[in-house]
Formats: structure tokens, C-alpha cells, sequence
């Protein structure tokens, strides 16, 4: 059997921040690193926004009523946070990310634009990883395939999603989510994951 795990006592063994336009399929990559992966800790981010059918509370998100999520950007506990497509909040709690880090464990956080450049700010020795779609054709393609937005709010991420584009040159590293396996390797391999057979 073969399993992929990460090299805990390597340099490799950092933060490392994925960001990327809406719908190029970061929640896919997430949940192929967290079957692959499970030795890496992947970050659970907070939000204002409702849950999605099938979302769990504390498993894909944290829902936070907005007062919440005030309170915890006023006591300093959020790593980073953002308003994104102009209405709901999206932000890292700092105590897990930071306990995590300390104890030698990779920490892979998956975040919008305004997050990680907040990260960068705060934390500029991660690793800042941008997922690219295989052209904005495919883009639109999966946006609209989704079927969770009304054509307004499609226009909105669209809109955010050419921006996001544009700051690809501030990340590290590039990987094209042409093939969710091979776009995994990729990560994988930029974070020093290593494979084992047992």
C-alpha cells in the first residue's frame, strides 16, 4: 500500500497559502490533499456567509454570525481577513494555524486574494501557492456549471476573478488545475510531501 505523507522534519514543513480565482477548483484540490495527505493540517477557515447544502459547520467552514467574527478581529485572533465578492467575511483563526507551526506540522491554509496578501504581511516566509484555470473559457465553464449563484452574483465573481488574475506575479509558484491528480502532485511536491510504502 502506498501512502503520501508529508516530511515533517523537513524545511518544507511550513505554511503554505493556496489562492486562486473562484470556481478554478480549490476546494477540489483541498479535498484530494486531504485524502493524500493527512498528515498535513489543513486550516478551517471562518465565514459570515450561510451554509451551502451539505456544508457542516466546523468541517467546511466555521459560521459565524457577523458580531462573531467582529469580536474576533477586534481581540486580534483572526491571521487574516476579507470581505469578498462585496458580501460576506472570509478569515484564518490565528491560535490553530500558529499551534500547528510550532509543533513542526505543515499548515496549509486555502484562501482568497485579500487573505493572502494579509498572510504575506504577517507571515512573509510561507509559501504562496496561485491556482490558475486552464484558460478563462474553462473558467466561466465551471463557474456556471456550478449552478449556486444567480447570473448576478456569477457577474460579481467574474468580475473579482479577472482581478485575481492579474495579481498572479505576487505568488511563488503557479499551478495549472488542468487535471485535479496531476494539479495535486504539483502542491504536494512544491510542499515536500513525500511518498511512503508500507
Amino acid at each position: 500500500m502506498t501512502d503520501v505523507v508529508p516530511s515533517l522534519d523537513s524545511p518544507h514543513a511550513r505554511l503554505t497559502v493556496l489562492s486562486g480565482p473562484t470556481a478554478v477548483g480549490k476546494g477540489t484540490i483541498m479535498a484530494e490533499m486531504r485524502r493524500r495527505a493527512p498528515d498535513v493540517w489543513i486550516s478551517v477557515s471562518a465565514t459570515t456567509r450561510a451554509p451551502r447544502p451539505g456544508e457542516l459547520d466546523g468541517v467546511h467552514y466555521y459560521f459565524l454570525t457577523p458580531e462573531r467574527f467582529d469580536e474576533l478581529i477586534r481581540a486580534g485572533q483572526m491571521l487574516e481577513w476579507a470581505l469578498v465578492h462585496g458580501s460576506n467575511r472570509y478569515g484564518t483563526p490565528r491560535e490553530p494555524v500558529e499551534r500547528e507551526l510550532a509543533a513542526g506540522r505543515p499548515v496549509f491554509l486555502e484562501l482568497d486574494l485579500q487573505g493572502a496578501r494579509q498572510v504575506r504581511e504577517a507571515m512573509p516566509d510561507a509559501r504562496f501557492v496561485f491556482l490558475a484555470p486552464p484558460s478563462w473559457e474553462e473558467l466561466v465553464r465551471r463557474l456556471v456549471g456550478r449552478g449556486t449563484e444567480t447570473p448576478e452574483e456569477r457577474e460579481r465573481r467574474l468580475s473579482t476573478a479577472r482581478e485575481e488574475l492579474a495579481a498572479v506575479d505576487e505568488f511563488d509558484h503557479v499551478v495549472v488545475n488542468d487535471d485535479v491528480e496531476r494539479a495535486t502532485d504539483e502542491l504536494l511536491t512544491l510542499m515536500g510531501v513525500t511518498e511512503r510504502v508500507d
